[in-house]
């Protein structure tokens, strides 16, 4: 599969730092300066039960920290990213040949904002993304300008639900994570061509409330909402981490211990599956 190839200005800038993901099984280069990809691009990875033969593509895939571990997680699935950035298109370029992966990971430089449509694509069967958290620079402390892009979506949410949505097959999978407050608007944008939601809440102790949320839906889905159990990250015990939340950040366990569907890639069903 083709990559994207890195233009001579981002050739120029400072070589990246390396770092290791899910449990050692992914090398990825990352711009010291920029955004670092961290705990959620591990779950929105482990939450993507793609199966071989199957295409799945991520909107706003910066330097490939998700398509790197779903491909890992999930051999013979075909991934495809789109990146504004260009920097961060050619370091997910980088890393698809760092991990072997360059026969199935694409990084493709273009703009949310610009519509699917624009890209000349086939729809695909997965469609996933952990969209920037603000949609105003007023909401936060304005980011350093090099991680901006990663926490402020300047089209708004709107835009990357209809990107995700026009990405899609009838009956394919949207998966997102997002902050655990947006998540009526989640459900309000999703829901105007989608269904079958299956959402999971994340929560950093058992007795706090979520902090974010893992939406899965399905374009032409009619399977009533499901509310899945929540995956609590840390307990009181002195551990980083709850062993469940270990096992699925080193790539032990995925979001649902459900056996992957035997459904064809062209399964048009809608009912709702389990996360992960």
């Amino acid at each position: 599969m083709t990559v994207a190839s890195p233009s001579s200005a981002v050739v120029a800038q400072a070589e990246p730092t390396e770092n290791a993901l899910l449990g050692g099984k992914v090398r990825l280069l990352q711009a010291a300066d920029g955004y670092r990809a961290g705990m959620d691009a591990a779950l929105l990875a482990a939450a993507v039960a793609a199966q071989p033969g199957q295409r799945v593509l991520e909107a706003g895939c910066g330097v490939g920290a998700v398509l790197t571990q779903i491909a890992v997680r999930r051999p013979g699935v075909a991934l495809t990213g789109i990146e504004r950035d260009a920097r961060a298109a050619a370091l997910g370029a980088r890393n698809a040949v760092l991990n072997g992966l360059e026969d199935r990971m694409a990084a493709v430089q273009a703009d949310v904002a610009g519509g699917f449509a624009a890209l000349g694509l086939e729809r695909f069967d997965w469609a996933v993304s952990n969209p920037p958290f603000f949609d105003h620079e007023t909401a936060l402390r304005p980011p350093a300008p090099a991680k901006r892009g990663a926490w402020i979506a300047d089209d708004g949410l709107a835009a990357w639900t209809r990107f995700l949505i026009d990405g899609v097959r009838d009956g394919g999978r949207i998966v997102v994570i997002h902050r655990a407050d947006r998540l009526a608007d989640l459900l309000a944008l999703l829901g105007e061509r989608c269904g079958s939601f299956a959402i999971r809440p994340i929560q950093p102790f058992a007795d706090h409330p979520a902090k974010r949320v893992l939406v899965q839906a399905v374009r032409g889905g009619r399977a009533p909402l499901t509310l899945l159990p929540a995956l609590v990250l840390h307990d009181r015990s002195g551990a980083k981490h709850t062993a469940e939340a270990e096992a699925i950040l080193t790539g032990k366990a995925g979001l649902d211990s459900e056996k992957p569907s035997s459904q064809s890639p062209k399964s048009t069903g809608t009912q709702a599956k389990p996360l992960g």
